[in-house]
Parts: C-alpha cells; sequence; structure tokens
C-alpha cells in the first residue's frame, strides 16, 4: 500500500496521546549543562565559543537597548537548529514543519518588537508607515500598503521556515523511493540516485541551520526598527 508522502509531516502519537510536546522537549536534553569545574569539556568549551560569537554577530548592529533580547535570540537560535536537524534523522518528526508552531513562535516576538517601538518611540514607529517626501495624493494608498507589509511579517516568518524544510523533507523521500524503486532493475541508476541523495541531505542539513540562523535574524532586524 502506498503511503501519502505528507505522512511524515504528521504529528506522531502513542497510545492516542500527541508526541509533539516529547520532540519539543527533546533538544534542550541533548545541550550539556554547565560544569563546576575550572576546566570545561570541549562539547561544553564549543558550545560557549559558538554562543559567543553568535550573540557577538546578532548583536553588532543593535543599541544597547537590543542588547536585553541577547539570551532569548540565541536560545531560540539553538532550539530551531536542533530541531531542524533532529529532524533529518530516521524515524524522527519536525515540529518545525508546522506552520502552526512556527507562527507561535513568530506572532509573538513580532509583536513584542512593534509594541516595544510604541512604547518608546510612538513617533519613530509609526513613521515607518509613511516614507518620507511622499506625495500628498499617495499618503493613504502608501499607508495602506505599509500596514499590510507589517502585518504580514510574522506569517512571511512562518511561512518562510514551514515551506523550506518541507520541501527538502519531500524531496527526500521522493528521492529515496526512487532509489528503492529503480534498485532492483537498473542498480547503475539506483546507485547514482543514492549519490544524489547524499547530496541533497548535506544541503537539507545546511538549510536546517541556514533557516534558523534566517529566522532570528530577521527578528533582530525587525527589532533594530523599534529600539
Amino acid at each position: 500500500m502506498m503511503l501519502n508522502f505528507f505522512d511524515q509531516f504528521m504529528s506522531p502519537t502513542l497510545l492516542g496521546i500527541p508526541l509533539i510536546v516529547l520532540a519539543m522537549t527533546l533538544p534542550w536534553a541533548l545541550f550539556p549543562l554547565p560544569s563546576p569545574r575550572w576546566q570545561d569539556s570541549r562539547l561544553l568549551a564549543l558550545q560557549n565559543w559558538f554562543m559567543n560569537r553568535f550573540t557577538q554577530q546578532l548583536l553588532l548592529p543593535l543599541n544597547l537597548g537590543g542588547h536585553k533580547w541577547a539570551a532569548l535570540l540565541t536560545s531560540l537560535m539553538l532550539y530551531l537548529m536542533t530541531l531542524n536537524m533532529l529532524g533529518l534523522l530516521p524515524y524522527t518528526y519536525t515540529p518545525t514543519t508546522q506552520l502552526s508552531l512556527n507562527l507561535g513562535l513568530a506572532v509573538p516576538l513580532w509583536l513584542a518588537t512593534v509594541l516595544i517601538g510604541l512604547r518608546n518611540e510612538p513617533t519613530h514607529a509609526l513613521a515607518h508607515l509613511l516614507p518620507e517626501g511622499t506625495p500628498t495624493p499617495l499618503i493613504p494608498i502608501l499607508i495602506i500598503i505599509e500596514t499590510i507589509s507589517l502585518f504580514i511579517r510574522p506569517l512571511a516568518l512562518g511561512v518562510r521556515l514551514t515551506a523550506n524544510l518541507t520541501a527538502g523533507h519531500l524531496l527526500m523521500q521522493l528521492i529515496a523511493t526512487a532509489a528503492f524503486v529503480l534498485l532492483p532493475i537498473m542498480p547503475t541508476v539506483a546507485i547514482l540516485t543514492a549519490i544524489v541523495l547524499f547530496l541533497l541531505t548535506l544541503l537539507e542539513v545546511a538549510v536546517a541551520l541556514i533557516q534558523a540562523y534566517v529566522f532570528v535574524l530577521l527578528l533582530s532586524l525587525y527589532l533594530q526598527e523599534n529600539v
């Protein structure tokens, strides 16, 4: 019986209980905890080096008001990277392929950046809706367009992450199915297809890392406009 290719994106259940909560909690158990020793382990030292470099790169364009978000953005970056990477393993589930989860992360964080801008500098925040030097007849139209683009931002964040991961997983499953079907018929073509699958897997690893970085980077840019 041929299964639906989209079955891999369904939340797994055990005894009728959805396991999405377990899949979302597991990444936190994979990171090493701070050690009370004077000398950290290699894994902990590598983790601290990566977090310091990423935080430094992320906060470089932000002023001091945006530095309060350092812990939140760095934690979100590591969390999304781990979820995306774990979804590439066999018999696993990728929660970030669900649009509801990505919107649940994007909408509150985007709304927080907007509210911070309206609270601290309301004139500067509202000035983004109308570029300077706009002709008078175009003012109502531009305000409507800029307002729509402002509210589309969280939707674009969630859809971008969902679409990239979903497309990659579907393409990997299609190529893997083709290699499995062609193996008894045309072994040479099946081996070439398996090589393509291996290269695509490496590409998906890069996509999983890059999409997590892009998600957090765009949030930092939205924050930069409002602090």
